[in-house]
């Protein structure tokens, strides 16, 4: 270890304060580089004086503490020297130690020894079993340095290091650490008021605590301290678009809006007139629009989000719809193409004479159809403007854009957002749509600088939807699975198959914004990876061709991959009915709208997020027929299983929404590129918060959500609070290099 002469703080390097020795496995094995790294690599656990050995699996990496119950050497027949065998016991349960060479070790391991031990966890002759593990005797007490230690730290691993020489390095980095050189975000005020700790109080106590009620203290004040950072970041663009200005946009007498309302073959339901009537009163006004409209499946917020975008047509403006992929962009655009009839032809022979264009914009246009779509743009013949990522690019221009949507935002980020809103002469109204229902705490945390309007009626029409789990190991359930699927063809009806992965043409294109193969998941506490090869579409597309039950009905397959041309063909072509069976991706995840599919297999269902079913189940049961969802697994893991069965016991996407977010995390519930999408945790799993739980802080947030507000509504700039305006403003610089990172 080295020493260091210069201040220490967390900006600086790992290696000028551990020595490079140290610092290397730090960074290869955890991408820990600097002081401020390491303090936030927060311990998994805590050991107490012993620890439970009743929950030991073969594999398993364990740091324990326990006492040597006894310690025998014998001569080895097969090599020279003497093999030491230890066992180690926590009073109740105990494990065998194997050390073969006992020197070194026989003098420090005796009975009645207490000490720390890392090891790998293996079965001899039906008893558990350390081979040569690593070990620290604790002297006299609880830690490395004696009685006066605490709870002892346990880090996820190192490889190339054992726990306490990660202990170790911590408590070096907090030697060196002096309050002044420590930045305190959190204003004295509040942190008196709230009876919190000062932030280097804080982590030691999180590393090196005196006993556990400190690293509770510790723990409550950094998930404080990360909430109140976000909140002031939030309160603070909320201040920003209050302050803006903008064109208010009032439909007209006799405009599309009228028309179009007169024309539609259904009643809206009470959420829609609501949610729409809240639309038409704050675009009627000259503070632009910031608003989040998540319902249900099939809730009906495309029919809204069209509304409001006729009523910007019928202001004189346009509006854009930004999806996040190229079959989503396209299938929209289809329908309200169909849905507007002539209105959508304005200018054009047989058009109404107050319709207007809606031009689609996607990467992989043909070009001719891009330049036009482009002139129709920006002259503002096109009222309504539908594209994926590519509306963002620089030479894509409006003559006057008065409302952006932003279907299914957790695919992309706020950046994302903002550089589309730049494209209008002033600020435009915002509508941003989600169907994966989100949890409250999520919708303060993420988008707590919009307004949220939420639909949870579903159309008259609908029809529920029946979900099953399909054990794969079981030949006569797989095959009915395929008969059922023939049985609702041969009545009329259409079907789902989706895959977790494309297979035979190789890997996923890099940098795919439409689709991406679901890597093998990490296997959660209790799980087992699957041992057999996730089904791609191309394998399952032959399967089902070969089965008899399946003779005759016509078969397709839809990926990411395929050329836009070829997608666009496949989905037509299933939606006017000519294909039975759609063998796809996650590509037909979101608004995919064919009334006549009325069942879906899910291929190695437990591959998928509880959310991310519950989306795809709502592509079928969208017409007068009821739905069937069947969800394949081959996993015998227990944690998988009962995910599965959460889906098929509700229909509840809120439910299954908090379910997701408790399992998998806020990073797969709305999507690591959400907000903050650089923020990753080393190890702690917490999607875009380090340590934040949106499931257990809601009462944290709440708390934060309100100090910040008060704080940025007396100094807007933070300029009387300049480490934690340094907090904000590098939260904002990692959520910029994610986007630029993302293209």
């Amino acid at each position: 270890m080295s020493v260091v002469g210069a201040v220490v703080d967390e900006s600086t390097k790992l290696s000028a304060v551990v020595g490079a020795r140290s610092a290397g496995p730090l960074a290869k094995a955890r991408d820990l580089h600097t002081v401020g790294d390491l303090l936030e690599f927060w311990p998994r656990r805590y050991l107490e004086h012993t620890s439970d050995l009743s929950n030991l699996h073969v594999g398993m990496y364990v740091v324990v503490v326990a006492e040597v119950k006894s310690a025998t050497t014998r001569r080895m027949q097969k090599r020279k020297g003497e093999m030491l065998n230890v066992t180690i016991t926590d009073g109740r349960d105990e494990v065998d130690l194997t050390f073969f060479k006992s020197w070194g070790h026989k003098d420090a391991l005796v009975p009645g020894v207490t000490a720390l031990f890392a090891g790998e966890v293996g079965m001899y002759r039906g008893r558990w079993q350390l081979t040569h593990p690593a070990y620290q005797v604790l002297e006299g007490g609880l830690g490395p340095h004696g009685a006066d230690r605490g709870p002892i730290p346990v880090y996820l691993q190192v490889k190339g290091m054992q726990n306490w020489s990660v202990a170790e390095c911590v408590r070096i980095v907090l030697d060196h650490l002096e309050v002044d050189s420590v930045p305190e975000p959190l204003p004295a005020t509040l942190r008196s008021r709230h009876g919190l700790p000062g932030r280097l109080d804080a982590l030691k106590g999180i590393h090196v605590p005196r006993d556990f009620a400190q690293v509770q203290r510790a723990r409550h004040r950094l998930r404080y301290e990360e909430a109140f950072v976000f909140q002031s970041l939030l309160a603070q663009r909320r201040a920003r678009q209050a302050a803006e200005r903008t064109r208010a946009r009032r439909p007209r007498e006799g405009g599309l809006l009228e028309a179009f309302d007169a024309r539609l073959p259904f009643e809206l339901t009470a959420g829609q007139r609501t949610v729409g009537e809240t639309l038409a009163q704050e675009m009627s006004r000259d503070v632009p629009m910031h608003r989040l409209l998540q319902g249900e499946v099939g809730s009906g917020k495309t029919v809204i989000a069209l509304r409001a975008m006729l009523a910007a047509v019928d202001a004189g403006g346009q509006a854009a719809l930004l999806a996040p992929t190229e079959v989503l962009a396209a299938q929209h655009h289809r329908s309200i193409t169909a849905m507007l009839g002539d209105l959508a032809e304005g200018g054009m022979l047989g058009g109404s004479e107050i319709g207007t264009r809606v031009a689609l914009l996607t990467g992989s246009q043909p070009t001719q159809a891009r330049r036009q779509n482009l002139l129709d743009a920006a002259s503002g013949d096109a009222g309504i403007v539908i594209g994926t990522h590519a509306l963002i690019q620089e030479h894509v221009q409006f003559q006057d854009l008065a409302l952006v949507v932003v279907d299914e935002q957790h695919r992309f980020g706020v950046e994302q957002r903002d550089a589309l809103r730049g494209k209008g002469n002033q600020p435009p109204h915002v509508l941003v749509m989600t169907a994966t229902p989100i949890p409250r705490t999520v919708t303060m945390t993420v988008f707590g600088d919009m307004e949220t309007s939420t639909l949870t009626e579903l159309p008259k029409g609908r029809s529920p939807i029946a979900t099953h789990v399909v054990p794969a190991d079981r030949p006569a359930w797989v095959q009915r699975t395929w008969e059922r699927i023939a049985e609702e063809v041969r009545s009329g009806r259409q079907a789902y198959v989706v895959c977790p992965r494309i297979g035979d043409d190789g890997p996923p294109t890099a940098g795919s914004a439409d689709d991406e193969e679901l890597a093998a998941p990490e296997p959660g506490e209790g799980d087992e990876a699957a041992p057999h090869e996730m089904p791609s579409v191309y394998a399952v597309e032959a399967l089902l061709r070969e089965n008899p039950a399946l003779d005759g009905l016509t078969i397709a397959v839809l990926h990411g991959r395929l050329a836009p041309e070829d997608k666009d063909a496949v989905m037509a072509a299933f939606t006017r009915g000519e294909v039975d069976v759609l063998v796809s991706t996650t590509v037909i995840e979101v608004g995919v709208d064919v009334p006549n599919a009325t069942v879906m297999v899910v291929m190695d269902a437990e591959r998928f997020g509880v959310s991310q079913l519950h989306q795809l189940r709502g592509r079928v049961g969208r017409g007068r027929h009821a739905g069937l969802c069947l969800l394949m697994t081959a996993s015998e893991a227990e944690t998988a299983r009962e995910r599965l069965d959460a889906v098929a016991g509700t229909t509840d996407g809120f439910e299954l929404a908090r379910l997701d977010l408790e399992l998998r995390g806020t990073g797969d519930v709305l999507s690591a590129r959400q907000s903050g999408g650089g923020r990753s945790s080393r190890g702690m799993g917490r999607g875009s918060f380090r340590f934040l739980s949106l499931v257990r802080d809601e009462d944290v947030i709440l708390q934060a959500r309100d100090d910040a507000t008060a704080l940025v509504a007396a100094d807007p700039d933070l300029a009387e609070h300049p480490d934690l305006q340094a907090a904000v403003r590098s939260w904002v610089d990692e959520e910029q290099a994610a986007f630029l990172e993302r293209g």
